[in-house]
């Protein structure tokens, strides 16, 4: 394990490097300045290495503050790299501008070579001038990114209202409220306390159905559990349904099943619930739900639409649970009308995050699926997963209004 934990923080040791150079020595810091600003970025370069440590070596799970630190450090730490790099592309731009101009006057009579030390000493002024300026700049920006994302994370959690008009949904039920959850991510920094948050918030939108869209848990059932029953509270007419995400997988898949379904949670593998009028004549459409594809390295059961809507009337409304939006090329084939999907985050740390699209279709909000017409919206989250920052990615319960078309 650790031979593959070593390049990793070698990386994080060169960037901090690249930060002591721009933040200590470029700005000329000297006397106590300079050593206390070196030991914080030694200090700050081995927090993750100590969270390993604490996990694996030494005490077991590191304390949240610990690991809140390392990884919220980290998140603040690359948008001051990005903002000091930029600043240096900048400077190299410039560079190579000036010597190209200095070839194309190359016939030309050279410039003087000597230098008077006045001239040589208020160059050296303005650099030191232009290093501080931009390592203060840069600092304040990044804290400040860094604030504002830790509120964003932890206490505004949006409640955005969500209309979809879907062609088979029966009339009688307009106004059909789903709230979905996403991405929560109970573990080693959000707690039950975030939990009870999130289920007071969601009770009292009055929803007809809760979802939840996997990705639930970082830990195991018995590490946990505790916490995660604060699920139990959750309210809505037609109860609570779960699919599962690929942490789930990381942390003992199966047996989290168990565990929410004994919570009382409509736990769907590849299964289908029908909502609505509870007469057999009344207006209904169908709530399917597929695991992750995580599912097939720990289980035997892997995400299957074709299972989840054998046998349903082609002529009812169908909604999907699928964690990744990329699932919607399985659950398109099988007459899906709308998929609820999370994995993204919707980005968390913007510009970063949107790297996501790299292997997702989409990152956030509702998307219509060119190739089949089936509608996809994805949560940008409830909790964070890594640091505990939200950067123009607020966390969201959605509130998903459905109505005939």
């Amino acid at each position: 394990m650790v031979q593959y934990m070593l390049p990793p923080y070698l990386v994080i040791a060169l960037l901090h490097v690249y930060l002591w150079r721009r933040l200590v020595r470029d700005p000329g810091l000297s006397g106590w300045r300079r050593h206390l600003a070196t030991s914080a970025l030694v200090l700050l370069a081995a927090a993750m290495p100590l969270t390993y440590l604490f996990r694996h070596l030494v005490l077991g799970a590191p304390t949240p503050v610990l690991k809140g630190i390392a990884f919220g450090w980290i998140g603040v730490a690359g948008y001051l790299i990005g903002m000091l790099l930029i600043r240096d592309l900048w400077r190299l731009g410039a560079w190579l501008v000036a010597r190209l101009s200095r070839r194309a006057r190359a016939a030309q009579p050279p410039l003087p070579a000597a230098v008077s030390p006045e001239v040589e000493q208020e160059r050296e002024t303005r650099r030191v001038f232009m290093a501080r300026a931009a390592a203060g700049s840069a600092l304040l920006a990044s804290a400040g990114i860094g604030a504002f994302g830790l509120r964003s994370a932890l206490w505004d959690i949006t409640l955005p209202e969500v209309p979809i008009t879907l062609q088979r949904f029966p009339r009688q039920l307009d106004g059909f409220t789903i709230a979905l959850l996403t991405d929560i991510h109970i573990g080693p920094m959000l707690d039950g306390k975030f939990l009870r948050q999130l289920v007071e918030l969601t009770n009292r939108a009055r929803p007809d159905v809760i979802a939840i869209g996997g990705d639930l848990v970082d830990g195991s059932v018995e590490r946990i559990g505790a916490q995660v029953a604060e699920l139990r509270h959750l309210r809505a007419r037609h109860g609570v349904c779960f699919v599962t995400g690929n942490h789930e997988y990381y942390s003992g898949g199966e047996e989290w099943v168990d565990f929410l379904r004994k919570l009382g949670l409509r736990v769907l593998m590849n299964e289908r619930v029908a909502l609505g009028d509870a007469d057999a004549a009344g207006a209904q459409f169908d709530l399917a739900g597929i695991p992750d594809h995580r599912a097939l390295h720990s289980s035997n059961i892997g995400p299957d639409a074709r299972a989840a809507t054998l046998g349903r009337d082609p002529e009812r409304e169908l909604v999907m649970l699928a964690h990744q939006p990329v699932q919607i090329a399985q659950t398109a084939q099988v007459g899906t009308g709308l998929q609820l999907s999370g994995h993204t985050h919707g980005g968390q740390l913007y510009p970063f995050g949107a790297l996501a699209l790299l292997a997702q279709p989409y990152l956030a909000g509702l998307h219509r699926h060119e190739s089949s017409g089936t509608q996809v919206y994805v949560s940008r989250g409830t909790g964070f997963w890594g640091p505990p920052l939200r950067v123009l990615a607020p966390a969201e319960i959605a509130l998903i209004r459905l109505s005939s078309g």
